[in-house]
């Protein structure tokens, strides 16, 4: 069995900076659960902040950033492979795995051991599933059972492969790997309402000027199709929607924020229902200062 910390929260709650320096002061390596941190080149939109690993006095470890390319579907069974591995190396290294992030699917496939399976492409029912409406797609879908990542089903992409899942798991009900066992102190970062806002709107507009439209626009130059990006949802959806075009400036920034305050609105949602699955989470209060939080952490962890 493995022991960790995680350290878990909506976007724009400040998540990295304080599991970079709880690892500065434990001699820790992040294993990041997020997503879209897994692609090069995407960095502004995914909130990679590389920054903050550069400490002081520490330059911290990280696994699982930047580790495939754009374009690349990459799944939570392979996440769940990629953590088994890199929880092995920080054990070899003698220090302490810290799990950050804010992908509910993620996470819960680590703190709670999804048993998954590696999903091929079936290519008979793609060409199936192609001749259906979204509407026919999404009822198909939920079918199966309760959708848990909603984003499936604004998605066509997402749809189909959604279901192929789902269809593969009906048909091979054995997983074909077994998430090692862990034992995790879990902490979340909390602000009320509408200080999540206004947190969530500020980061958009600092990380827009930095770049995050050229970052978009590299990616585009790179040989990425339009239909790619906007797979990644988000940020990269509706940027690369200006980019081409098809939306002005104002109204992809409104968008975008709105579309991020929903996101978070999600993600809250997801670590309640990982709570009422039996994942106990300490949650912290964003607005008191670092050396609270850690102090806080500290207090939950075994005396040596």
């Amino acid at each position: 069995m493995f022991h960790l910390i995680t350290i878990l929260g909506p976007t724009a709650t400040g998540k990295t900076a304080l599991a970079c320096h709880l690892a500065a002061l434990l001699q820790g390596e992040i294993i990041s659960a997020d997503s879209r941190q897994v692609y090069r080149g995407m960095d502004l939109g995914t909130g990679k902040d590389l920054s903050d690993f550069h400490l002081k006095d520490y330059d911290v470890p990280y696994h699982l950033i930047d580790i495939v390319d754009p374009g690349y579907e990459f799944n939570v069974f392979e996440f769940q492979q990629h953590v088994a591995r890199a929880l092995e190396k920080v054990e070899h290294n003698g220090r302490l795995p810290i799990l950050c992030g804010g992908t509910g699917l993620y996470l819960d496939a680590v703190l709670r051991g999804y048993q998954l399976q590696q999903v091929p492409e079936n290519k008979v029912l793609r060409e199936f599933l192609a001749t259906l409406s979204m509407e026919s797609l999404t009822r198909k879908l939920k079918s199966y059972g309760p959708v848990h990542n909603t984003t499936d089903i604004n998605d066509r992409r997402r749809l189909i492969k959604a279901i192929e899942i789902a269809e593969h798991h009906i048909n091979h009900p054995k997983p074909d790997f077994i998430m090692p066992r862990v034992s995790s102190i879990n902490f979340g970062l909390h602000f009320e309402r509408q200080q999540l806002r206004d947190r969530i709107t500020q980061r958009l507009k600092q990380r827009l000027d930095e770049g995050m439209v050229d970052e978009v626009r590299n990616l585009l130059s790179s040989g990425l199709l339009p239909e790619q990006l906007k797979f990644y949802g988000l940020e990269y959806r509706l940027i690369t929607q200006f980019v081409m075009g098809e939306l002005t400036y104002t109204e992809m920034f409104e968008l975008l924020n709105t579309a991020i305050h929903q996101f978070a609105k999600r993600q809250m949602t997801w670590f309640r229902r990982m709570e009422n699955g039996g994942v106990r989470i300490h949650w912290i209060n964003g607005n008191i200062n670092l050396e609270e939080k850690l102090a806080t952490i500290l207090s939950f962890l075994p005396k040596t």
